[in-house]
């Protein structure tokens, strides 16, 4: 024991205290410490000013009508896309076809309106283009001025309708008419705002009329299935209930959804 002791007083005496420091801390070794950070400043929220004044030349005047323009073409983008399109017909007609299948909730609306949307871009596609090209594009360069740009996106647009209408024209002769306006030769004689209720009448009509089409076979099935019911006493079944398979299977083996789709584009063309 007393050689043990010996040896640690050694050690303590005659070794530097640096060589422990050396031995404990070696080169590129960081001490910690118990002092904390100091806590985060409170988050910093952007000030955003939105200040109203006179203009002081004619080019803000001009750009405020033009971002006044702008904001009221995008409000009412929807209602353009819906009434000025094939969207209105192609929507009503899908909604007619899932109404004559019995079916309540398959598709869903919001995919009725997904097709009814991708069918009319589909179909709309030549007169989108022109659009671009006479107006979009020569108003992003410069080269139009913004009235010039309307005209030039009115006119395909103006010929669409037309020509959905061409073979049908008393609903134009009769808005003309509600107006006070004279009997039209040519499409230009047309005010647009004579035009587009003329065409959204039409495409009413034209979408009915295809809906009346589509209800009659399975009309047909339906008389079937409730005279069989009634002929077994099934009174208390509803024939809905029976009906709706053999809609389904007949709408599938004729391949219904490409028949629709087909005769719904041929008859924008």
């Amino acid at each position: 024991m007393r050689l043990i002791g010996l040896f640690l007083a050694f050690i303590f005496i005659f070794i530097p205290t640096a060589a422990f420091s050396q031995e404990l801390f070696p080169d590129r070794s960081v001490q910690g410490t118990t002092a904390m950070n100091a806590p985060p400043g409170p988050p910093v929220i952007p000030f955003i000013d939105l200040t109203v004044r006179n203009p002081s030349s004619g080019q803000e005047v001009a750009f405020s009508l033009q971002l006044l323009l702008l904001l009221t073409v995008l409000s009412l983008a929807p209602s353009i896309i819906i009434l000025m399109t094939s969207f209105l017909r192609v929507s009503i007609v899908l909604d007619f076809i899932k109404r004559a299948l019995s079916l309540q909730q398959v598709p869903p609306n919001q995919v009725i309106l997904g097709i009814s949307l991708f069918l009319t871009i589909f179909i709309m596609w030549p007169t989108f283009s022109a659009i671009y090209t006479n107006s979009l594009q020569p108003l992003s360069a410069g080269e139009l001025s913004v009235e010039n740009a309307y005209r030039e996106a009115e006119a395909p647009l103006r010929i669409f309708m037309y020509s959905q209408m061409s073979s049908r024209p008393e609903n134009i002769r009769l808005f003309m008419a509600m107006r006070g306006l004279d009997r039209p030769d040519t499409l230009a004689d047309v005010p647009t705002y004579v035009l587009i209720p003329a065409f959204i009448l039409n495409e009413l009509t034209v979408a009915f009329k295809i809906g009346i089409m589509l209800f009659i076979p399975f009309i047909v099935i339906d008389m079937v299935v409730a005279s069989s019911l009634m002929s077994m006493g099934m009174i208390m079944l509803p024939p809905v209930m029976i009906s709706m398979p053999f809609k389904l299977a007949l709408f599938v083996l004729v391949d219904g959804w490409a028949l629709l789709t087909e005769q719904l584009v041929r008859s924008f063309m």
